[in-house]
């Protein structure tokens, strides 16, 4: 019965090691909060999915989230001239330009890298999804310090209901969703879900208040 006991406790300790260690750890802000930039210079992303179409969708939804979290953001339009002008036309040969340099055309504080991992509809035999994932990273411009970084998906498959009516019902509700979401493009809907995930403020290890927030420095 002893023996018994001791093993239980033993499990018991383990499991609860292994949780201890699953959980994610706190962003690091410190170079953050010193530098605390004001303005926001975002790239267009590197797409490394095989849709054409994520760059300009992903770009079309990020500065909202910055702007509503307190930062001044380049216009996109603006950015995009200015680097066609200077022979950058693609996001590999933007993101390779030294940060001091960004900082001299600019004059912003920081810039924000975006990675698109996956952008699109992918169809499997009872289900149909359109999923948007992106990886980005803050940069002090006059330093090239690290400033944060994170990663979000989202799906528009999240709550979706995939019981109804069976294996019949689930082989018929794939294919109209994969339809639906080739002819409305709903990747381009679910990118703005991911760009609310990976860049709002006031989320766990998410982008820290801008200076034009009323919550600004509160976290």
């Amino acid at each position: 019965m002893r023996a018994l006991s001791f093993k239980i406790i033993a499990a018991l300790c383990i499991t609860l090691f292994a949780t201890g260690c699953a959980t994610k750890q706190a962003y690091d802000y410190t170079a953050y909060k010193q530098i605390r930039p004001r303005s926001i210079l975002v790239l267009p992303p590197v797409n490394n999915s095989p849709d054409v179409k994520a760059t300009y969708s992903v770009l079309s939804h990020a500065t909202r989230p910055l702007a509503e979290a307190g930062y001044y953001v380049f216009p996109v339009t603006l950015v995009d001239e200015t680097f066609k002008n200077n022979g950058l036309s693609t996001p590999a040969d933007i993101h390779a330009v030294a940060p001091k340099k960004l900082q001299e055309i600019f004059g912003a504080d920081a810039a924000l890298y975006i990675t698109v991992t996956q952008y699109g509809s992918s169809y499997t035999v009872l289900n149909s999804a359109a999923t948007v994932a992106a990886e980005a990273k803050l940069l002090d411009l006059k330093t090239g310090t690290l400033l944060w970084q994170g990663s979000a998906r989202a799906s528009n498959d999240e709550n979706r209901n995939q019981n109804n009516g069976g294996l019949a019902g689930l082989l018929i509700s794939a294919i109209v969703n994969q339809i639906a979401n080739q002819v409305t493009d709903a990747s381009h809907s679910v990118a703005g879900i991911t760009n609310q995930r990976l860049l709002s403020a006031g989320q766990p290890n998410g982008i820290l208040y801008g200076p034009r927030s009323p919550k600004y420095q509160t976290d």
